[in-house]
């Protein structure tokens, strides 16, 4: 039976939009850039299989549920848990040296912050944030009520807003200053 033209530039357009951002999704959860292009890969290939697919509104909370689904059933099947990878757009490129090592510090040392929450506020905090996605979204895509999506992210927030004032370089980074 022959795939509509509207259905496969749908397709494309959903490929287009959502391929580097679920890729990047996955690689935090799994530690693993090979498995994580596989991952978002069978997210798309489940989605062309999707019968009826889902709406536009939709679309972003279904794909990042099955994504979600698929890292915690490899950490399942493979009985371990990667470190997270750090998050690439916190290292902005600054106009002068010293600013840009100011700036890489400061990033590096948000990472190591966020590393420290737990996995549940990490998640949140990184769908919210890097990923754009709406309170309602990250309720689908976690199973989370949409309430509790904004209690995790505001105690993330205030957790690393404390942390930045109050704490210590962390020791990962205590090293490079100078």
């Amino acid at each position: 039976m022959p795939r509509s033209k509207a259905r496969e530039q749908w397709l494309t357009e959903i490929l287009d939009r959502f391929e580097r951002p679920l890729v990047r999704y996955a690689h935090r959860r799994l530690g693993d850039l090979e498995l994580a292009r596989d991952v978002a890969q069978e997210c798309f290939l489940r989605l062309c299989r999707a019968e009826p697919a889902p709406g536009d509104a939709h679309v972003a909370p279904w794909l990042y549920r099955v994504c979600r689904n698929l890292t915690v059933d490899h950490h399942r099947k493979n009985g371990r848990v990667h470190a997270l990878a750090s998050p690439d757009h916190m290292t902005d490129p600054a106009r002068r040296p010293d600013q840009k090592a100011e700036r890489r510090d400061q990033a590096d040392r948000m990472t190591v912050l966020i590393e420290d929450l737990p996995d549940t506020q990490q998640e949140v905090l990184r769908l919210r944030f890097q990923d754009g996605l709406s309170y309602r979204q990250i309720s689908e895509i976690t199973g989370a009520s949409i309430s509790h999506v904004g209690v995790l992210l505001h105690t993330a927030l205030g957790r690393l807003r404390s942390r930045m004032v109050d704490a210590p370089l962390p020791p990962a980074l205590e090293g490079r200053s100078s």
